[in-house]
This record gives C-alpha cells, structure tokens and sequence, in this order.
C-alpha cells in the first residue's frame, strides 16, 4: 500500500537542556548555558508553586507498580546485554501500525546509532549537504561556499512537516536550527569570514520532494532534476513582515526604511502545518545573532535584556553583515522572534513574518480550527520561568479554499487576539483535572489590553507586556500542540536548571536542579478553542521510574520506560502522544516515545527509539497511514571538546564526520 500522508499531524522539535554539550555550544543553541541570565526577573508565580498544591491533592507522587531498583528498571536489559546495531532484526512486533502495533520498547543504550524497536528498521531520507535544488553542487566537505549552502539541504533539521503531492509524492519541509561550527569544518582549512557566511545560509528552511521508498512506510528524496517544488529559505532570504506591527519605527533599518521587509530567519526550532496547507516556522534563540561594536541606545536596554541580547559573545556575525551590529543597526533584532509562515506548494512565493502571533523565542505554532471557524494557535516561550500563549483569530477558517489557492486562509494569523496563560492550583472535587486556568487577552489587532503600552509595543515586546499581567512561569515550555483526536493541548516542559537556585524545590522537584521536566494536558473548558477558561493536569512527571518523584498518568511505574526532557510532541490518528526528548539526563541517549492517552493504557510510556552519541530527536512525525515515524536527528556528534576530527560521532557513518539527517522508521 502506498504511503498518505496527513498534513495535520505534524509536530515540532526542540532545544537542549545543556546536560553534557560545551558552554559555547549550549548557548549557540538555546541561550540556557550556565552563564546565560535569566531575563524573566519578574515576581509572577512560577508554575512549580502551582504543581505543589496539585501535587498534594492527588497524591500522585507515590510509587505506583511497587518499588524499583535504582540501577535498572524492571522490563529493560542493560544496553551491554542486549547489543542493537541498526534495529533490522526480526521481532516479534504484529502488524505496521505504529498508533496500535505491541512492540518491545527500545532499552536504554548509548548505542552510535538511531536504534529502532525490534522488527523495525529505518532509512537516512536526506542529509546535510545533500542537493535541495538543480543549482545545487555535489557536496564536498572541503570545498564548502556559502553559495553551494544555500542550494544544499542545511545544518541540525529540526522540526520536519510532509505534506501532500498525491499518493505517491509528498514534500518534505524541515527547518534549519543552527550550526555547529567545530564539527562542520576542517580544522584550519577555511577563514573565519567564510565559516560565518556559510553559517549564514546553512540555517532557515528546506523544501524537498520526497517519495515513496519501495517498501511499505520507506521515502526516500526525489531526484531533484524531476521537482519543481524544491527550495532553501536561508539567513538571505527576503521575508515579508505583516500584522499591526509591520512598519513600526522598531522595524525600520538602513536596508529596509519601510520595516516590512526583513533578510533571513534564523534558529528556526519547532514549528506547526495549519489546515489551509502552510508552515508555520518558530524562530526561538535569536538573541545569539547580535553583537555590539559601539554604544546601543538606552531606551532598548530593557528590552534587549529581557530578551537575552547582549552586546558581546555570540557568533560575531556582525564582522561579515554589519545588520548584526547593534551600533549600526539597533532595530534588527526587533526584526526577529516571530513565527514565519511558508507556503511550500509554491516556490515562488515570499515567506511571511506575522507580528500578530507575538515576539518570543517562539519554540513553534501550531494550529487548530474552533468550532467557531476561529483559527487557534498554541505557542510555547522556551526559557526558564516564561510564559505559554495563545492566538484566536478574528476571522474564520475557510475549508472551500484548496491548498494551492488560499488567499483568504493566508490573513488568518494577521488579525485576532493573543492571550498568555495563568494557571491556578484549585482542583475539582471530582478530580478531573489539578487546576483551572486562564488566557488573559494582552491585546487584539487594534486595542491592547496592557496599561501603557500600545498594540505594537505588546507584539513587539511580548514579554515585557505579558511580565505585567501575572501569568504563570513555566520551566522552558517547548512545543504545545492540540491533540487532533481529542482536542486537548499537550505542553512539553523541558527542564528548569535553576531549581532550588532561582525557584524553590518542592513536591514533584525535591532535588535541586530540575533535570527531568514533564507534560502538561490542558483541556479548553467545554471543548471551546477560542474561550478563555481551561483546566490542566500533570499527565507525566518525567525521570527515573524508580524514583519516588515521577509519575506516568498513574501507570504502574515498573512497566514503562524511563524518560527524561520532552521537548517536542506528536500525535497519531488514534490520538496516542509520541514525545521527542533533548537532553536525556538519565544517562543514556535521547529517543522518540509513544504514550496511549486513553483507556488502560492511559500513561504506559514506551520507548521506540534512540538516537546516536551527541545528538537529540527533533520534529517527530507520525504519517496518515501509521506506517512511518519522520524523526530529525540533529547534532550528532555534538560534545565538549568535539572537533571536526574528533566528533563525538560520525553517524550516519557515510563519512569521517557526522551529517545531521531526516530519518523515515518503519517495520521491516
């Protein structure tokens, strides 16, 4: 049967928690490295307050499924015990169906590979430096040009959308996150100006035509002479800016005096595919771009720092395009921070930078459609003790409109309202959920509901106006996603690094440092995406099943597999949550989980698959036809010390040096 692919059930990936990466790399990809500040410095309650109270009501940290052992956890050989190559070797798994099918969780390893349950098997669909476009020249590592990059497919894939062409064709769509320098590039074989312009167009997006691979649930890339369809979005691509924003003196810069027409996106992490056949592209860490050669102006101070951007450090971007100079061109960051929309089944088309959605380290958004006609989109602020928001737009889903015509589904994220979230701890009687909650309006297209500050100033400097209007402090909310099936709202919550330094320990934290994280399940009252009221619950406190602090949805604790930092989810068409992971810090490698939401099986987290040494799983998939899960492995070989001649691993073992790439998994 040839694969369909359901454009819908599309997730998003990913930032790491810097458990064993270099100082210098942690900050290159999320700006949570040890000294990074953290720019929340608001008195708003942190969610962990909240969690404690709910934590006590349900009791729900007690050891379910009897004691553990803190060595091993009953169900799992020692990785040692049970050798596992490429995961090609027969098993006992019945039937393709990823959404129903048993299969033997994958152990914990820290095997250099990606490592698939028994009786499955998985194919490299593209990699980096692989042809995206026919200008595209053969790759070669050490002849690299920032000309071949930007026709090339780009550096660490993180969230991957299929969307599709017809039963036989379908395009890939992966964003491009950041680079690793140290692991792309002979060690003194090419200058610094050359490395950062190569850089420049090794981050952004790919599209690519992909196609079914002979075998049920395999796709492979096609031949790039054979598409049309195929295209980088890179650090130089034009953007156009809409929403109440564009045009904003913030906005306006010596290039662009208009403020609506902005080059590159950049640290492109999670993002979402909307009803109407588009992209959604959350650009999160941009602080990082931005250096100073000279004084900035005084009046950004405090929005530079609550947005993490400092005047040294970074990747010293500003010596090769001096738009990355605060001295010289102060507004540019302003000109990033958004969710950026592309519409791959036209090539020709600008992609766009929507104000309306707000201005954060975007993890990703993803929508879906009120029963109103409303299109809802969920966003997460990833960094420690920031905020998870929401936008309802103001006109209405058209389902007449084809993917390849969509003029008026293409304004549904320019007009509406953004809301950020409060939770509180008040449990129901009944039990159904820890707490209520609530999405406080910070303002719509024309009115802001923030004292002193105008529509343009809340978009622009979203989190200033949301520090004022108490919402609740998360620890690193990453990609929050409605569940296609049931309705309700997933939230990864990374990590928070800084417990018991910045936030207290209590109940479902007792250690001092938060390493593990956990989901939260919201649930719009009354089913109602575009109303203001929801209740939530704990649906997994993540870590060691052994340990008395984690909790599984109730499952018995010895039948499930450890997890540690969920950081992007997915969904299949039975509504089962799979959940990515970055930053494991169990001390194995990170990996791709399914976990059923309901029945008895409601909590029984079972691992898939892991990725290799260094790397973290990002924009897990889960095909229409349940036979394929799309995962991005995306900085393999990424450790402190790691040199492009000494990586820490060189998956997918197609060269001397690692090549992060788009992997299809599928029963053998």
């Amino acid at each position: 049967m040839t694969p369909r692919l359901l454009p819908l059930i599309v997730p998003g990936p990913t930032t790491g928690p810097h458990g064993s990466r270099s100082h210098m790399t942690c900050l290159y990809k999320c700006g949570n490295a040890c000294a990074q500040p953290i720019p929340n410095t608001s008195t708003n309650e942190h969610v962990q307050d909240v969690i404690t109270g709910a934590i006590a009501r349900r009791s729900v940290l007690k050891v379910g499924g009897g004691a553990l052992a803190l060595t091993a956890v009953a169900g799992f050989a020692p990785a040692a015990a049970r050798p596992r190559g490429t995961g090609r070797s027969g098993g006992s798994a019945a039937g393709a169906n990823l959404g129903t099918a048993a299969f033997t969780p994958v152990p914990p390893n820290t095997i250099d590979d990606v490592t698939v349950a028994d009786g499955y098997t998985r194919d490299v669909v593209i990699s980096w430096g692989d042809p995206v476009t026919k200008a595209a020249p053969r790759f070669d590592v050490r002849r690299q040009s920032p000309e071949a990059a930007a026709e090339q497919f780009g550096y660490n894939n993180d969230y991957v959308g299929v969307l599709p062409l017809s039963r036989n064709r379908a395009l890939l769509v992966v964003n491009h996150e950041y680079t690793n320098e140290e692991l792309m590039f002979p060690t003194g074989l090419y200058d610094s100006a050359t490395i950062k312009r190569i850089a420049i167009e090794s981050h952004g997006l790919s599209v690519v035509e992909i196609e079914p691979g002979g075998k049920p649930g395999s796709w492979r890339q096609r031949p790039v002479s054979s598409t049309r369809y195929n295209r980088r979005i890179t650090g130089t691509t034009q953007f156009l800016v809409d929403g109440p924003a564009a045009g904003d003196a913030r906005l306006k810069t010596s290039a662009d005096p208009s403020g609506k027409r902005v080059l590159g996106t950049f640290n492109n992490c999670a993002g979402g595919t909307t009803p109407w056949g588009t992209v959604l592209s959350g650009e999160e860490n941009f602080n990082q771009y931005f250096q100073a050669s000279g004084t900035t102006p005084a009046e950004y101070a405090t929005s530079y720092k609550r947005y993490g951007i400092t005047t040294s450090g970074g990747r010293q971007w500003m010596g090769v395009d001096p738009r990355f100079d605060l001295t010289r061109e102060p507004h540019e960051p302003f000109r990033f921070g958004w969710v950026v929309e592309v519409d791959p089944y036209d090539p020709t088309s600008t992609p766009r930078k929507h104000t309306m959605l707000g201005r954060f380290k975007h993890e990703g958004a993803n929508v879906t459609i009120a029963r109103s006609g409303q299109a809802v989109a969920y966003m997460g602020d990833d960094e420690r003790g920031d905020y998870l928001y929401k936008f309802v737009s103001a006109d209405r889903f058209d389902p007449t409109e084809t993917q390849q015509a969509k003029k008026h589904n293409m304004t549904l994220l320019t007009k509406g309202t953004l809301y950020v979230a409060r939770l509180t701890g008040d449990g129901t009687t009944d039990g159904e959920y820890d707490g209520s909650g609530e999405w406080i309006a910070l303002t719509t297209d024309t009115t802001s509901f923030v004292p002193g500050m105008s529509v343009a100033d809340v978009l622009i400097d979203t989190r200033l106006a949301a520090d004022t209007m108490s919402p609740t402090k998360m620890d690193r909310p990453e990609d929050v996603e409605p569940n296609p099936v049931s309705g309700k709202i997933y939230a990864a919550l990374t990590n928070n690094t800084d417990r018991g330094v910045k936030y207290p320990t209590d109940e479902a934290n007792p250690v001092s440092v938060n390493r593990h994280g956990y989901v939260l399940e919201i649930t719009e009252r009354g089913g109602d995406h575009a109303g203001t009221a929801f209740g939530w619950m704990l649906l997994l406190v993540c870590g060691d099943p052994a340990s008395p602090q984690t909790y599984f949805a109730g499952f018995p604790k010895d039948q499930v597999s450890p997890i540690s930092c969920p950081d992007n989810v997915a969904f299949d068409r039975h509504g089962n949550l799979w959940i990515s992971t970055d930053g494991n810090a169990l001390g194995s490698h990170d990996g791709l989980f399914r976990v059923p939401l309901t029945g008895t099986a409601r909590g029984q987290v079972q691992q898939f698959l892991s990725v290799p040494s260094g790397a973290e799983t990002c924009g897990p998939l889960i095909s229409d036809d349940q036979l394929t899960a799309f995962v991005a492995v995306q900085h393999p070989g990424e450790k402190s010390g790691a040199t492009f001649e000494s990586p820490g691993s060189t998956w997918p073992h197609t060269d001397p040096f690692p090549r992060p790439s788009v992997v299809a998994a599928y029963r053998a």
